[in-house]
């Protein structure tokens, strides 16, 4: 019975063992690779996650670095409660802290990067008693010059796309603008235009009217030599306004000037 227990409980130790060590194990998030153009800074960044409260005594910070070709590892830093830069090697004056602890932030910069500095460089974080967990690894290249990545090409697409829609949608705007003011141009044009016609219509009627009742007056004055016949014709011009009512009104002035209406 005794033998049956213990063979238990060594099992499931093992599902217990890996379980303590995931609660208090260190999760740090570095990149994988980082670009630098010779002789300027770059940053190394370092994230990490711990599951106990993080201060600036708990935490401890390692930087390491490891050459491309073969070479012993060189430490590049270390901060614990205050940031101790290296005193010597290739990397003094060149390694600054430039990281945030109480935000869970370890990372460094390095000024001045020459091609001695291509490697890859180890970020390892303790945070008291997590002592556990992966260390973060970040590969640096010092280039000429700065390739473009796929992120910065599909972003140049993106925003090509955009500025060629703002480009597209600014002409058809203009374009409607000016259509618009184009339009109102021409109605504008068109109201003045059917204004003045109109008016030379009425000045043309007014025109006709005036030689109508003058040639009708003298029409009937012909055929009237009387005061009275004369407005006998007037009357007849004045209630008719008809040529040929005037015409007969020389010979039937009274009748038709009773009976007009």
């Amino acid at each position: 019975m005794y033998r049956t227990w213990q063979q238990f409980l060594a099992f499931m130790g093992l599902f217990a063992v890996p379980g303590v060590l995931r609660v208090v194990g260190m999760e740090i998030f570095t990149s994988n690779e980082v670009e630098a153009l010779n002789g300027t800074e770059v940053r190394l960044k370092c994230t990490f996650k711990s599951k106990h409260p993080v201060s600036h005594s708990s935490v401890a910070v390692s930087w390491n670095f490891r050459p491309l070709s073969q070479g012993a590892e060189e430490s590049v830093f270390y901060y614990q409660e205050t940031a101790y830069p290296p005193t010597e090697g290739r990397f003094k004056g060149h390694a600054v802290w430039s990281g945030d602890i109480m935000r869970q932030d370890a990372s460094i910069s390095l000024h001045e990067v020459p091609f001695t500095f291509n490697g890859t460089y180890t970020c390892q974080v303790r945070n008291l008693p997590d002592v556990h967990g992966i260390n973060g690894e970040v590969t640096l290249r010092a280039v000429h010059k700065v390739s473009i990545s796929d992120i910065g090409i599909l972003a140049a697409a993106i925003g090509g796309t955009i500025a060629i829609v703002l480009v597209l949608l600014g002409l058809f705007m203009v374009y409607k603008y000016c259509n618009r003011h184009a339009n109102t141009d021409m109605e504008l044009q068109g109201s003045k235009l059917r204004e003045t016609g109109e008016l030379q219509e009425r000045e043309l009627q007014a025109n006709i009217q005036q030689l109508w009742w003058t040639f009708l007056q003298s029409a009937c004055q012909l055929h009237a030599p009387s005061k009275h016949e004369i407005s006998v014709a007037l009357c007849c011009v004045t209630k008719l306004h008809n040529f040929r009512v005037a015409f007969y009104c020389s010979q039937h002035k009274v009748h038709l000037c009773n009976h007009a209406v």
